[in-house]
């Protein structure tokens, strides 16, 4: 095995309901050893564990439950004035799908409730949205809240931004992960969401931010490992965890009153930038780090950028028209 798949334990104290059935544990534990990203895991098990509170309350069974009764879990999920998202929804049924697929290659189901049916209609609509980005007043907003930042969460913004990183990925970064002299970084394959290794750069202006940040790490301590560091007095120098940068985020998002800014948002800033910039889909795909190239589609439909061409030359084409009919009026 290599040294970089990592098994995330999973805490089954907090999944009782799933802990306590043989066939979600055993799936639950196949997905542990297939190593998957600790995010993932975490967030199989809690779908898992609100579908079995479901399947508790109405005495159902994994084994015997009817695709309309999934269609109660789907309702349920919407009661008692829950607003649940579209992704979220959709993220909630296919650890259901998922799970229910293993079921029947174990031979304990001979079909799968969760599943599209014979008409090829998914049990929920799908709604393709395309990612929230700032205009240039949220932008402006969000760095006059960042500038009140310490030096690290300055550094992290300006990386989150130069290489489009996720959460992890950025706050997975260690200090022999960065080449100064060429002002690039690798993303450890382990970190990523599709498990693949790449090698991005970031800008003179972020660098001049990591050194600065650099000479302050020291006086944390001398020790290479981590980059960004905790300086909290329960976590002291201790990796920062996502979570608590992404109460970092929040609260920057709250002082600049632009509450859809996220941990996510600069990854979508990137990406954008890059496709109005004129970048191939394939660079884009590369630089991301995407396993798929519809999911690069998304930055190409956001920027715009195939809309506006059209757009200029359909206009440059009306224009030369209108011009020759008014030369026209003359002859």
């Amino acid at each position: 095995m290599s040294s970089d798949f990592v098994v995330h334990p999973i805490r089954w104290d907090r999944f009782v309901l799933a802990a306590a059935d043989p066939h979600a544990r055993a799936w639950l534990t196949l997905q542990s050893h297939r190593g998957l990203a600790h995010n993932t895991l975490d967030a199989y098990s809690r779908a898992l564990e609100r579908y079995f509170r479901f399947l508790a309350q109405l005495h159902f069974s994994c084994v015997s439950i009817t695709r309309a009764e999934v269609g109660l879990y789907l309702a349920s999920l919407q009661a008692d004035g829950a607003r649940l998202s579209n992704a979220t929804m959709q993220q909630l049924l296919t650890v259901v799908r998922l799970f229910h697929a293993y079921l029947m290659e174990e031979g304990v189901r001979a079909n799968n409730p969760a599943a599209t049916n014979h008409a090829g209609r998914p049990l929920i609509t799908r709604h393709h949205k395309l990612p929230w980005i700032p205009n240039e007043d949220d932008w402006h907003s969000i760095l006059a809240a960042a500038r009140q930042e310490p030096i690290r969460n300055r550094v992290m913004l300006a990386f989150a931004y130069d290489a489009g990183l996720r959460r992890e990925e950025l706050c997975s970064l260690r200090s022999d992960d960065i080449d100064p002299s060429r002002r690039m970084f690798r993303i450890r394959a382990e970190t990523t969401k599709g498990r693949r290794e790449r090698i991005v750069p970031y800008s003179a202006s972020s660098s001049e931010l990591l050194h600065c940040y650099l000479l302050h790490r020291r006086t944390l301590g001398q020790r290479r490992g981590p980059l960004f560091l905790s300086e909290s007095r329960r976590n002291y120098t201790e990796p920062i965890s996502i979570w608590s940068w992404s109460k970092v985020v929040l609260e920057l998002a709250r002082r600049a009153h632009i509450e859809r800014f996220s941990t996510h948002t600069l990854r979508h800033l990137c990406l954008t930038d890059l496709a109005r910039a004129g970048w191939d889909i394939h660079e884009i795909a590369a630089f991301a780090g995407h396993r798929s190239i519809q999911t690069t589609l998304l930055y190409i439909h956001l920027s715009g950028r195939d809309l506006s061409a059209k757009l200029a030359a359909s206009m440059a084409q009306i224009h030369a028209r209108r011009i020759q009919m008014l030369a026209e009026m003359n002859v």
